[in-house]
């Protein structure tokens, strides 16, 4: 979710009892949108990241230290020039928009005490930071937005800060009954007609209060009775009563234990959440985790490439293959062709582009085609070369088929353990494989040390350990050196995916419900992940067996067990 008034409403109560009364002692711009402010105060140091980037804006303390440029930008100079070494006297949320106000008073050029105001818009792609004086009459801006730009409002020095107001919206903070049921006779969907008539609140929002009072956010607000608007008034009273009175449970949200949202509330039919003692802590939590998944799946962008091509031009390969196959199938036409020849046509002469003979194998007449410019026994051995290059070429093409298979098999299970990564040792583990096998050329001046990737470590809420290889390396080493005899070993049936070991505990017996989470877990790591069904193969360890050949990843079993599976990790938690 984005920011939506609530998570602004939050961080602004967060903000003003960490930094009220606070100095800025250090202003720095990163980026060219982005600000990063040191305030120290109460016997600390906090460093507070403002960034109105359009793709991601956003405001929260962190810890992390950002390198300044050479040469600060102008917006920096400005702010450097008033409110550097200013004391903070508040921050505070602007309505219910999503804009913090914050004030700070410093010394003029003349000693005496002055008061500015930094606004931080936190709109999307309308985002901005904006200083102004205690006027409310804009300094500067981080961007400046003139009337060719945006007709509603100039943001450039000189000018009046004011906020768009937001037609048809209202806050959400002062709403009566009689207020949200008209709200509620809007022809449109539950969810809809609550984040389009209330400033501040997301969809995400929205549709969670819907949750909150069993009623689905889909439904029309036609369909709702007397009842259900009732509870539907008494769940977003409670969702505003507690952003009134500041009692906020911020949590992140996790889909297969993936940062999926955030929310300042715990919303109801989100089981699987992470709770934070404040926004500042979760918000640099949920953006670094979603911008190292962000930079992983473009870091990896590249070697999906390679072996794109490679698998293209394997499939090309081997249709190639399979076509010159076809054509050797006439080999045992052209070897009785010649022996039935060899057999009638001896004195046959030069000349004839036909003849007719029986085939004693069958008694049946046949006619074969002749080269008029060769006599009998000429094209007798005509046809017994054909016969002779078909079976060779046969002999050559046969292996070449198997090793193309294989190859294109390999380079499928690689594709399908690419969205597996999750950190520079994944991908190294899965571009090691491919210069192992000649895929890629090896960087010999890249020596820069390497993390060593793990396999993914789950466990049961009985305490049953499950791990999941993610490459073909990782899985070779999980299956035959990590796993034991008496161990589990559990793999998607026909269908590219990754070795998954259920370990025993003191060589007990897995009970029943292990099996169908193990399977639910190989199910999820396969390449039939957005199906409801998988069918998973399942066996112990000891009977896996790998040939001498074999490529990584590639392992063969007899006495099997076979298990109908859900792609799910509800029943795990990763450690």
């Amino acid at each position: 979710m984005s920011f939506d008034g609530s998570t602004i409403h939050e961080l602004a109560y967060e903000l003003n009892n960490e930094l009220s009364g606070c100095k800025i002692n250090k202003i720095a711009q990163p980026e060219s949108e982005e600000l990063l402010l040191t305030i120290k105060g109460n016997g600390k140091t906090n460093r507070l990241l403002i960034s109105s980037n359009a793709s991601l804006p956003l405001i929260y303390l962190t810890s992390t230290r950002k390198e300044s440029p050479m040469q600060a930008p102008n917006f920096c100079m400005v702010l450097r020039k008033y409110i550097n070494n200013g004391t903070i006297k508040s921050i505070s949320q602007v309505d219910f928009e999503r804009v913090i106000k914050i004030e700070i008073e410093h010394l003029d050029e003349l000693k005496d005490l002055s008061k500015k105001y930094l606004y931080v818009e936190i709109m999307g792609k309308h985002s901005n930071i904006i200083f102004t004086n205690s006027d409310n009459v804009i300094i500067d801006s981080i961007k400046h937005i003139s009337y060719a730009v945006s007709s509603v409002r100039e943001v450039l020095p000189g000018r009046d800060y004011f906020i768009p107001p937001q037609e048809y919206r209202i806050s959400p903070l002062n709403v009566t009954r009689d207020d949200f049921m008209k709200i509620l006779e809007k022809p449109t969907t539950v969810s809809k007609a609550i984040y389009k008539s209330f400033i501040g609140i997301s969809p995400f929002i929205a549709i969670g209060i819907c949750e909150n009072a069993d009623i689905d956010a889909d439904f029309s607000t036609d369909s709702l009775d007397s009842g259900m608007k009732n509870l539907l008034y008494v769940r977003f009273s409670e969702y505003i009563s507690d952003i009134s009175s500041n009692d906020y449970k911020p949590n992140i949200i996790l889909e297969n234990n993936i940062p999926k949202d955030y929310a300042p509330v715990i919303l109801k039919g989100h089981n699987d959440i992470i709770r934070f003692d404040n926004m500042s802590s979760l918000l640099e939590k949920f953006y670094s985790e979603r911008n190292r998944i962000t930079n992983i799946k473009q870091r990896s962008s590249d070697i999906r490439k390679i072996v794109q091509i490679h698998i293209e031009r394997n499939a090309k390969k081997l249709d190639i293959l399979k076509k010159q196959l076809d054509d050797t199938e006439k080999s045992d036409k052209f070897k009785l062709y010649g022996e039935l020849l060899m057999t009638y046509a001896q004195n046959l002469p030069v000349g004839e582009k036909k003849i007719t003979v029986n085939n004693y194998y069958t008694n049946e007449e046949i006619t074969i085609s002749l080269d008029p410019t060769l006599n009998g026994i000429e094209n007798s051995k005509k046809y017994y070369n054909k016969y002779n290059k078909c079976k060779r070429t046969k002999e050559a093409i046969i292996p070449q088929i198997e090793q193309t298979q294989e190859a294109l098999e390999h380079l499928k299970t690689i594709d399908a353990s690419i969205m597996l990564c999750e950190n520079e040792g994944d991908l190294k583990g899965i571009k090691d494989e491919l210069i192992e096998y000649g895929y890629i050329k090896k960087n010999y001046k890249n020596k820069k040390r390497q993390v060593k990737s793990k396999p993914l470590h789950f466990v049961t809420k009985d305490g049953y350990h499950i791990y999941v290889g993610k490459n073909n390396l990782q899985n070779d080493e999980l299956t035959f050196d990590f796993a034991k005899g008496n161990d589990w070993w559990f793999h998607s049936k026909k269908i590219h995916g990754s070795h998954v070991i259920a370990k025993v505990k003191d060589n007990e017996e897995l009970p029943d419900h292990i099996f169908e989470i193990a399977a639910n877990v190989a199910a999820y790591y396969s390449s039939a992940r957005e199906s409801s069904k998988v069918e998973i193969d399942y066996i112990q360890k000891k009977h896996i067996k790998k040939p001498n050949t074999a490529v990584p990843g590639f392992v063969v079993y007899y006495t099997n067990y076979s298990i109908v599976a859900t792609p799910s990790l509800e029943e795990v938690k990763l450690v």
